[in-house]
């Protein structure tokens, strides 16, 4: 299986503008630009798209661990919060990822629950692909 994305630039790193596109069309011409990922602009920022692909992957990898276990969760809400610093060695880096979960999975114990979101994190193909940044997780119940 093979999934595709395109980017268009124009122009140098400060005034130029971009658009991002999916094979999907989800994403259409969807612009990007220096204001967007460095300061508050419209449009979106590579940060943000890769915190949405790992916010959905967990999402899904806990479901699916959860499936495994015999639970099946009502609701799962997850965000990725990206930290992209500029560290004077490397340059602008990921450097952090932190994912809250919150959950409703009827008939499940807190313990079990943590053990299955934990194994999720460490088990979602985003998380793998993402390891070079420290993955951390804070997963509630309700």
């Amino acid at each position: 299986m093979k999934r595709s994305a395109s980017a268009v630039w124009r122009g140098d790193l400060k005034s130029g503008r971009g658009t991002i596109s999916t094979e999907s069309t989800v994403l259409k011409d969807t612009q990007y630009s220096f204001g967007t990922r460095f300061e508050n602009g419209p449009g979106t920022n590579p940060e943000e798209l890769i915190g949405a692909a790992h916010a959905g992957c967990y999402s899904m990898a806990f479901s699916a661990e959860l499936g495994k276990a015999g639970f099946k969760a009502e609701q799962i809400t997850t965000t990725a919060t990206v930290n992209f610093e500029n560290h004077p060695q490397t340059g602008w880096t990921v450097t952090k990822i932190h994912l809250d979960c919150i959950a409703k999975i009827p008939g499940i114990d807190v313990a079990k629950f943590a053990a299955i979101a934990d194994g999720a994190k460490k088990g979602c193909p985003i998380s793998r692909l993402l390891a070079a940044a420290e993955i951390t997780l804070d997963a509630k119940l309700v």
